[in-house]
């Protein structure tokens, strides 16, 4: 995803159309929550001017996470839009406006790209009804077990137990 300034040039007058796949497992080591991500799917279109470039993107794709209670893998999909422009001569930054300083001659969107997946990873990510075969967290052990919140609404305590014998039910 790299263009050097005079091949955009080149492209000033006709469509730039992006429409590519690119590899980011590199991610994994950068977050340990970050178990594995498929390529992302990058398409779009840029808009070149003679002192800037204006990419209209769309990334698309999966990633893979711990479930936060059972620590189960989850994919993620996800689906961003964003507009990233880069200005090809040094100017002022608009403080309105996220602007890019290219670093030589060559436009990189790589490093963009790995940045807005890093923020689109949330913080607790929840799978569906997962079974302990399939590497789900223990549910029961010796002298404990999960319990749901109306369970241990209906439950009596043993130490009252006697005084509700005492007192008998009528229904």
């Amino acid at each position: 995803m790299k263009w050097t300034i005079g091949q955009l040039h080149q492209l000033q007058s006709k469509d730039f159309i992006i429409d590519e796949e690119i590899d980011l497992s590199e991610l994994t080591k950068a977050h340990s929550e970050l178990r594995d991500l498929t390529f992302v799917k990058v398409t779009g279109r840029a808009d070149v001017s003679h002192s800037k470039v204006t990419f209209h993107l769309n990334l698309s794709g999966s990633l893979v996470l711990p479930c936060s209670r059972t620590l189960v893998d989850v994919h993620y999909p996800y689906s961003i839009d964003t507009t990233e422009t880069f200005l090809l001569k040094p100017a002022e930054f608009d403080s309105e406006e996220d602007l890019h300083q290219i670093e030589g001659d060559v436009v990189d969107l790589t490093p963009i790209i790995k940045e807005i997946l890093l923020l689109e990873i949330p913080m607790q990510v929840f799978c569906d009804n997962v079974t302990e075969e399939e590497g789900a967290a223990p549910q029961a052990g010796k002298d404990w077990e999960v319990i749901s919140e109306e369970d241990q609404n209906n439950k009596v305590d043993p130490r009252l137990a006697d005084l509700a014998k005492f007192f008998g039910k009528e229904d």
